[in-house]
């Protein structure tokens, strides 16, 4: 008898913990469609205030806190005021051409919880060489959804 509790138990903890495939899938997908274009529009924002050279504006999709974290190529900054410096000086204080046209490409949303996502794409920026020339590389934005939407928390590019 205990052996045919046990199998019952095991079966309704399955059931309940792995879903069949489809059950439970409309919710999960209407949800995991909607952060995604949530967060699609916020680095679409974000491309078109860096293309129109409003900082500002560009880091709006950062969350302003001193524990948001950027890391490039010249090491860890931490805070959305350390951030802006630093954007300012490698960018903007070079004037509006420094900044160049800001470009994304093959862009992934992976999301975590309802509440955690993962962006990753290719950058480009396109400049004239007496502005440096173009660059580009790869990103890695963990996003959290806020009260005021989605921000990135933490930007990993190279």
């Amino acid at each position: 008898m205990k052996t045919g509790r046990w199998l019952i138990f095991c079966g309704l903890f399955g059931f309940l913990m792995f879903p069949a495939p489809g059950r439970a899938q409309g919710a999960k997908s209407a949800h995991a469609g909607a952060a995604e274009t949530a967060i699609r529009q916020v680095l679409d924002r974000s491309v078109a205030a860096w293309n129109r050279g409003d900082l500002n504006a560009f880091l709006a999709s950062y969350r302003n806190s001193p524990k948001t974290i950027y890391i490039g190529s010249t090491g860890l900054v931490r805070g959305w005021q350390a951030i802006r410096a630093r954007y300012e000086k490698a960018y903007a204080s070079g004037g509006r051409g420094k900044m160049g046209s800001l470009t994304f490409t093959h862009l992934e949303i992976l999301l975590f919880d309802a509440s955690h996502a993962l962006a990753i794409g290719q950058w480009h920026l396109e400049r004239t060489r007496a502005n440096g020339g173009d660059i580009g590389g790869f990103f890695t934005l963990t996003f959290q959804k806020t009260r005021a939407g989605w921000r990135i928390i933490v930007d990993h590019t190279s």
